[in-house]
């Protein structure tokens, strides 16, 4: 009946005793600390038993008196269990709203926080979009890479944060061409020994361009090892099999079909058909055998599929620029505001277009002339 009463309304305290008929009080104390946490509770009892005392006030009363208890003893005793039932219950009103600015404060900062990853990624767009441009590459070379390198990726479990920063390294893989220059990277025909050597450089520059930015640190990982090759053979440092990263391996893959089937100054496109068989004929030698399988997974129609979404989706800057500058804004508000409720708290093969720019030669994904 005590916790039919008590739960009709708000009750703020209860006096039980410890003796009574079927339930005793410790029962009735145990349920109400259960069903009315915010009830405070003074146990009386008739026998001086410090071993019961201890163990109501650990079970959650509030106070202990022997009965029968003098007038002030009681009065003192209400006024505390009252006072600190008032003080618990600010503390809780505090906490909840302190959760709730919590999670507003979190749900503002993600969303200003993914403006800025998405700027991020704009910002790296132009910035392969002028690469590709400087050397005659189509607009769109770079992305479409992206898109085969995540295809793959994907088709191999590769999920989430590991995807995305794969699909940067792929984005980024020759942005270490910066440093090579244009009459080597734009020389019309095949590039001379010395040439050759400072082309290859292209790896290790673009590696030391973006290494120290810690949210590029494992695409930098890709971009230094996009020309290696499974069966050793690449460059700059000859690594093999699973030396490699594995983002450099899908990537090896990606640029190749891309290399081969898009117009280039020198030479026609080859069709999807003949790209798919040469890069199956160089598996286990330029290729990871297991990054082939899902590539021919994909099968010729998802990788035309692929490129052709490709050709819808155009970068533009000044959205891009914009963005930028409203993220940042956006971000710099929340870090600053000011409440006073608030307490501190390509490859060495067929897809390395710049190894031989000689109209008269081909060469296959391994890199053979024919």
């Amino acid at each position: 009946m005590a916790l039919d009463v008590a739960g009709e309304e708000d009750t703020p305290l209860v006096i039980s005793d410890m003796k009574m008929p079927g339930k005793d009080g410790l029962w009735l104390l145990e349920n109400l600390r259960e069903r009315l946490p915010d009830t405070s509770v003074i146990m009386l009892t008739g026998y001086g038993d410090t071993e019961s005392a201890v163990d109501c006030l650990r079970r959650g009363a509030v106070d202990y008196l022997l009965k029968p208890p003098k007038l002030t003893d009681l009065i003192r005793a209400i006024e505390r269990a009252l006072a600190k039932r008032r003080i618990e219950m600010a503390r809780k009103r505090y906490q909840k709203k302190l959760e709730r600015k919590v999670r507003d404060r979190t749900a503002e900062l993600r969303l200003a926080l993914r403006d800025i990853a998405n700027t991020y990624q704009n910002t790296l767009l132009a910035l392969v979009a002028a690469l590709d441009a400087r050397e005659h590459e189509t607009s769109d070379h770079s992305q479409r890479v992206v898109s085969y390198t995540s295809a793959i990726a994907q088709r191999m479990g590769i999920q989430s944060k590991e995807l995305e920063e794969i699909g940067r390294g792929a984005l980024l893989h020759d942005i270490g061409k910066i440093g090579v220059p244009d009459a080597v990277l734009l020389k019309p025909g095949k590039l001379t020994p010395d040439e050759w050597m400072e082309m290859r450089k292209h790896p290790e520059i673009g590696f030391q361009m973006i290494q120290a930015i810690p949210f590029l640190d494992t695409p930098a990982s890709i971009v230094l090892s996009h020309q290696e090759r499974w069966d050793g053979a690449g460059y700059p440092r000859n690594l093999q099999r699973h030396e490699i990263h594995i983002g450099a391996r899908i990537f090896a893959v990606a640029d190749t079909l891309d290399a081969m089937t898009s117009d280039r100054p020198y030479r026609k496109g080859t069709s999807f058909a003949n790209a798919i068989q040469e890069i199956r004929r160089c598996a286990n030698t330029q290729f990871d055998p297991e990054v082939v399988r899902a590539f021919l997974d994909i099968g010729e129609e998802g990788l035309i599929r692929i490129k052709e979404e490709m050709a819808l989706k155009k970068l533009n800057l000044p959205v891009a620029e914009a963005e930028a500058t409203e993220a940042e804004a956006e971000l710099a508000r929340l870090t600053d505001l000011d409440d006073d409720n608030d307490v501190p708290t390509r490859s060495s093969s067929a897809s390395e277009s710049t190894e031989g720019k000689d109209p008269v030669v081909k060469r296959s994904a391994t890199g053979t002339e024919g």
